[in-house]
């Protein structure tokens, strides 16, 4: 695994060292030493999937507060996403900055996202499905979101947004919020 932080400190990119030979290749997806040695926790509690239909189709932008925290290392397994991260922790000097990656499946890349981080992705093309890695479990009364397009966030999406539940379209904006 390559493990390369990002301007965030505490956000990384996880690229595969491919080992290929006639039959195809092989590769540590994930490595718990390795995630220690690189300050990124290696706990794993749950793992999720999600399927998406259709290109165009907006999860997000979702965390959990810090009293029951997530920390995901997500994957697109099939397809392709462009996946956006915004720091949610109001003490960090890198407070409504956000990180956003491409994830395929033909790139194999991870994207490691701290607690108190809003995540969410856009798919590019249908039939694309992403893996989650949890450090804890899901824990509604902790769930937080923010409007995907809420312009605090200065999130820009690839394509306009086709397909997106009731609850993700609804979330407040930020400063609705903090109001």
């Amino acid at each position: 695994m390559i493990i390369t932080k990002t301007h965030i400190p505490d956000v990384a990119i996880i690229d595969l060292e491919l080992r290929e030979d006639d039959r195809g290749f092989f590769a540590r997806t994930f490595d718990v030493a390795e995630f220690e040695a690189a300050g990124l926790n290696p706990a794993v509690e749950q793992c999720n999937a999600s399927f998406n239909h259709k290109a165009g189709t907006l999860r997000g932008m979702h965390y959990q507060l810090a009293h029951a925290p997530e920390v995901k290392l997500v994957r697109c397994t099939r397809g392709a996403i462009v996946d956006k991260i915004v720091d949610m922790r109001p003490e960090s000097p890198t407070y409504l900055e956000h990180v956003s990656v491409e994830l395929t499946a033909e790139n194999h890349r991870a994207l490691y996202v701290p607690a108190m981080f809003a995540h969410g992705y856009q798919t590019l093309v249908d039939g694309t499905e992403v893996i989650y890695q949890v450090t804890g479990k899901y824990t509604p009364e902790a769930e937080r979101g923010h409007r995907y397009s809420d312009p605090a966030l200065k999130l820009e999406w690839p394509h306009e947004v086709t397909t997106i539940s009731a609850k993700d379209a609804g979330w407040a904006l930020l400063q609705d919020v903090n109001a």
